[in-house]
């Protein structure tokens, strides 16, 4: 498993909705996490804190199924490259926005 893998819902043993250590306010704080997490754009300590939360919750586990799911749907099918003429657009407009920022 890589840093942000944690057992799929299908996975696990825990047959309890929720338990009762975790709070509802516990699980919107980790939902908020789970898109970084599936990014890699936590440091270790709150990775380790997502997996040991996920590893007790079988409803934000399954929302975290469910985004990586649609995340590497997601990631299939955008394999096409802009167009040449639409990415030298963005750069140049990329450009003048850095230009914009060092001036102020």
């Amino acid at each position: 498993m890589t840093s942000n893998e944690t057992p799929s819902h299908e996975d696990r043993p825990h047959d309890h909705e929720h338990p009762d250590e975790v709070s509802a306010e516990e699980c919107v704080d980790f939902l908020e996490r789970i898109v970084y997490f599936l990014d890699n754009e936590l440091d270790a300590s709150d990775c380790d804190a997502v997996r040991l939360h996920l590893d007790s919750c079988n409803p934000c586990l399954a929302k975290y199924d469910l985004q990586r799911t649609v995340k590497q749907i997601v990631a299939r099918s955008c394999s096409e490259a802009a167009p040449a003429e639409l990415r030298e657009r963005v750069m140049m407009r990329m450009r003048q926005v850095q230009v914009e920022i060092t001036e102020r």
